[in-house]
């Protein structure tokens, strides 16, 4: 019985450090790209990007990076201190999971969806061609 009652305990305080990045519209993001205040991170991977293209102010920085020895994240991350990472992603998880990330270690992060949602807004993309 005992065990039954330090589960909510343990919810509620689990969900009160959670990190949760807040969504942000891709007209403001590209508003923030242009002042210089924020920099657009596209996390697909490289296929992904070759495949459909990106929004064209966006760094390509892949999410298997992140998650791995963050050679490519860690110069980026030391390169734009004080500015506001934007991700997107295909469809917005894995943007979030990493603005997540980022908002637990102090850094102001958002997610701005997937790239549909960047050209659904009528914003510019580029083509890229596969690196790895």
């Amino acid at each position: 019985m005992k065990l039954a009652h330090t589960f909510p305990i343990l919810a509620i305080t689990a969900s009160a450090f959670a990190a949760n990045a807040p969504k942000i519209a891709p007209k403001e993001a590209a508003q923030l790209v242009a002042a210089g205040q924020a920099v657009l991170v596209d996390c697909r991977e490289p296929a992904e990007y070759a495949e459909d293209g990106v929004a064209t102010p966006a760094v390509l920085l892949p999410k298997s990076d992140f998650d791995g020895d963050q050679k490519e994240w860690k110069a980026f991350l030391a390169k734009n201190q004080g500015k506001q990472i934007i991700l997107y992603c295909r469809g917005g998880t894995r943007a979030a999971a990493i603005a997540n990330a980022l908002q637990a270690k102090g850094l102001n992060a958002a997610n701005a969806g997937g790239l549909k949602d960047w050209t659904k807004a009528g914003l510019p993309t580029r083509t890229v061609t596969a690196t790895k």
